[in-house]
């Protein structure tokens, strides 16, 4: 698909357009959106996906930060009467709200810019109950960090905090060539599906998060070291906790025993 005169993709919005018809089908496989589906793309570009979603869902709506993008899309899109734009900053987008004037939970999509993506994420989890699954496109790497398990050499924050609310799953890579400009990185396709019930609640979720954030700033020490100033050696290993191992070995149940631990006892 060939860009619009005079737009040129910007670096500082993190832009690559995606633009083989091969990957866009996969993508669309595997969303599978249904006509009544409450579906939002963040970061819709020049359309390419939005285009082959909204033949199943005319009602999708987008979350587009750059201005020049916007007359664009509502050009290209007119004959849609229910496709609505929101121009906005993904980071700072109230989903919840949206959900609520839909009256549904939400299914997001999207080719998340590269440079917004971890925070982005964080923000989404953060609204994790107005969602009812995620598909996006993301560095390859960054995929790696979300599904991998204790013990991988890319587990840590991001990983346990979206596995804390989500089921997540890698579903295929992206070669350079799929977007224009080319970035220098591979991408991958992942799912993300929020728990019904979260299988690992903690008693306070700001403690999890701050006891996480503390051990992975120290990965390469040990937890009596990491989380020192959190908690001490005896008290981890009356946890059943070997305060020898590194972050990167302890699970998500582990986080959460340590954090409710620094919470006291349940109100």
């Amino acid at each position: 698909m060939a860009k619009p005169a005079g737009h040129q993709a910007r670096k500082r919005f993190g832009q690559n357009f995606l633009h083989d018809p091969g990957v866009i089908e996969r993508i669309v496989r595997a969303i599978n959106s249904q006509p009544d589906d409450a579906l939002v793309e963040i970061g819709p570009g020049l359309g390419a996906l939005t285009e082959e979603l909204l033949v199943t869902t005319p009602s999708l709506q987008v979350v587009e930060l750059d201005r020049d993008l916007i007359p664009v899309l509502r050009t290209k899109f007119f004959n849609y009467p229910d496709f609505r734009i929101h121009e906005a900053d993904a980071l700072k987008f109230d989903f919840s709200a949206l959900a609520k004037e839909r009256d549904s939970q939400l299914r997001i999509v999207g080719n998340l810019p590269y440079n917004i993506s971890t925070p982005l994420i964080f923000h989404l989890l953060s609204q994790a109950g107005v969602v009812k699954d995620m598909h996006f496109m993301l560095q390859k790497e960054v995929v790696q960090r979300l599904a991998a398990v204790a013990g991988d050499n890319h587990y840590g924050r991001l990983g346990i905090m979206a596995q804390y609310y989500c089921k997540v799953q890698p579903l295929f890579e992206v070669g350079p060539g799929a977007f224009r400009p080319s970035p220098k990185v591979d991408s991958a396709i992942v799912r993300l599906v929020p728990h019904e019930t979260l299988p690992y609640p903690a008693k306070d979720l700001s403690q999890l998060q701050a006891v996480v954030r503390t051990a992975f700033n120290a990965r390469r020490k040990t937890l009596r070291k990491a989380l020192g100033g959190l908690i001490s050696a005896e008290a981890l290993r009356a946890l059943d906790i070997n305060d020898g191992l590194r972050p990167e070995n302890l699970t998500l149940a582990e986080y959460v025993r340590i954090a409710d631990h620094l919470s006291g006892p349940a109100a």
